[in-house]
C-alpha cells in the first residue's frame, strides 16, 4: 500500500515525517534502510512516523537511518511539533517519545522550541559499561603520553551522548574518531560522538557523528548534550548558541527546573508517496 510522507529537516538535519494515525506503520529495518538511501530511495538521516497517542497530540518513533529504532530525535521533534501546531491552529503540541514526553512551542515564523526534559548525567542512564563521573569520563583516543581527544563528558538526551572538547571543530577527526567511539565498548547502546569548540560563554562550535547516521548537518539532541556538557565543566553559561553544519540552534538549561529548551527552525522540503 502506497504512503504518503513530508520530507522535512531542522538545519538541513533531513527526515522523512510518515502519518502513521490512520493506518499502522511497521518498517522492517531493511524498508528504513531502502527509504532512508539517498541514491535508491528518498533519502534522508532518520524515518519519522506521528501515531496515536493516549497521552499527547500524537506519539512519535524515530528510526535511523541504519534502520535501529532510537529513543529521541531533538530536529524530528521540532518538525513533528511544528507539523502538530499547523494541523491544530495551536501554539503548543504534546509529543510522546521512548523518552517521554517532549513540548513543543511555536517560537516565531517556522521556528520552534522543544523542551527535551531533564538530561540523564548517572552512569547508568547515558548507559556506560561500569561506573564513571559523566562530567569527564577515562576515554582517550591516540598515545597514552598525548592523546588527540580525552576525558569527554558523557549526557544522555533520550539517546546516549559523549562529548569531546576541540581547539578546533573545524580540524577535528569526526570522520575518522566517531565510528570508533561510535562502537566503543563503554557504550553498550552505542553513542553519538560530539565535538565542541568553546568559542564564547554563550557560543559553541560542534559537530556530530550520530549513532547509526554518521555526521549529519546538525544534531538537535547533540546540541543539547554539548551545552550540558560544556556547563557542566565550567566551560560556558546555561544559554548558548550552538553553531552547527547546517545553523544555529539555541539552547538553555533552564536553572529553574533543569530542562533544556532547544529552540530553532523545522522546515518542509517537499512531499511524496512511498511504493
Amino acid at each position: 500500500m502506497s504512503r504518503p510522507f513530508l520530507k522535512m529537516n531542522g538545519l538541513g538535519n533531513d527526515f522523512v515525517v510518515v502519518e502513521a494515525r490512520t493506518a499502522p506503520f511497521a518498517p522492517t529495518a531493511a524498508e528504513v534502510r531502502a527509504i532512508a538511501d539517498r541514491q535508491a530511495g528518498v533519502g534522508c538521516d532518520q524515518l519519522v512516523s506521528i501515531e496515536p497517542s493516549e497521552k499527547a497530540d500524537a506519539r512519535v518513533r524515530f528510526w535511523n537511518a541504519d534502520g535501529d529504532e532510537v529513543g529521541a530525535g531533538g530536529n524530528a521533534s521540532r518538525c513533528v511539533g511544528w507539523l502538530l501546531m499547523e494541523a491544530s491552529g495551536r501554539d503548543q503540541a504534546v509529543i510522546e517519545t521512548q523518552g517521554g514526553l517532549l513540548t513543543a512551542t511555536r517560537a516565531g515564523d517556522k521556528i520552534v522550541s522543544v523542551d527535551m526534559g531533564e538530561p540523564g548525567l548517572d552512569w547508568r542512564q547515558i548507559p556506560l559499561e561500569e561506573e564513571m563521573d559523566t562530567r569527564g569520563i577515562e576515554l582517550q583516543v591516540g598515545p597514552i603520553d598525548d592523546p588527540i581527544l580525552h576525558t569527554p563528558g558523557c549526557v544522555s538526551m533520550g539517546n546516549p551522548h559523549v562529548v569531546f572538547f576541540v581547539p578546533d571543530a573545524e580540524a577535528a577527526p569526526v570522520v575518522q574518531v566517531g565510528p570508533m567511539i561510535e562502537h566503543h565498548r563503554l557504550f553498550p547502546e552505542g553513542v553519538n560522538v560530539g565535538f565542541a569548540q568553546i568559542v564564547a560563554r554563550d557560543r559553541i562550535r560542534l559537530k556530530v557523528w550520530e549513532r547509526g547516521a554518521g555526521l549529519t548537518r546538525a544534531c538537535g539532541t547533540g546540541a543539547c548534550a554539548a551545552l550540558v556538557a560544556s556547563y557542566r565543566r565550567g566551560l560556558v553559561d546555561r544559554k548558548a548558541t550552538l553553531v552547527l553544519d547546517g545553523g544555529e540552534l539555541v539552547i538553555e538549561w533552564r536553572e529553574s527546573d533543569g530542562h533544556v529548551i532547544m529552540t530553532g527552525p523545522a522546515q518542509v522540503d517537499f512531499t511524496g508517496t512511498l511504493p
